[in-house]
């Protein structure tokens, strides 16, 4: 009797752990090389000048260069260098999550070193999943601008 209760015990933790199928699904997806095509503003008529992830100006982030790798969580996103950028590297660990409440899947990511350790202090990003195929991704994030919400609108195209 105790076998059992310690059988159905781990399968219930495992199975809360695991990630739905439509998770699983947008991990598959998502894995693979992606250029960052355009990052634009919604909700904001003027012109916006933001520096994105606590990194880079947005400009440095357009034509950069996005790895996802679905095994390990893990991937990295290139700058390329110029007066503007500071180029190279960086580098990430990542997941799909689902919110529950309004039914939207979110890119999530944290910095983390060559060894994948976390140097961000647990710290990291949350991106909403609009649009994800097999060769395009559009993903929006919520800041504020002068007191009023704008979307940063990120697209992508697989190569």
């Amino acid at each position: 009797m105790k076998k059992l209760v310690w059988l159905v015990s781990i399968v219930l933790l495992v199975s809360s752990c695991s990630i739905s199928k439509d998770a699983r699904a947008k991990r598959n997806l998502l894995s693979g090389t992606w250029t960052l095509d355009n990052v634009a503003f919604e909700g904001n008529t003027g012109n916006v000048k933001a520096v994105l992830f606590n990194d880079v100006e947005d400009i440095c982030l357009e034509g950069s260069e996005w790895f996802f790798r679905d095994n390990n969580s893990t991937g990295r996103y290139t700058i390329s260098p110029s007066t503007l950028c500071n180029g190279g590297d960086r580098y990430i660990r990542w997941s799909v999550v689902e919110r529950e409440e309004n039914y939207s899947s979110q890119l999530q990511f944290k910095f983390i070193n060559e060894k994948n350790q976390d140097i961000s202090g647990g710290a990291g990003y949350r991106l909403t999943i609009d649009t994800l195929t097999d060769y395009a991704m559009v993903l929006k994030s919520n800041v504020m601008v002068d007191g009023s919400p704008v979307n940063v609108v990120y697209e992508f195209s697989k190569k």
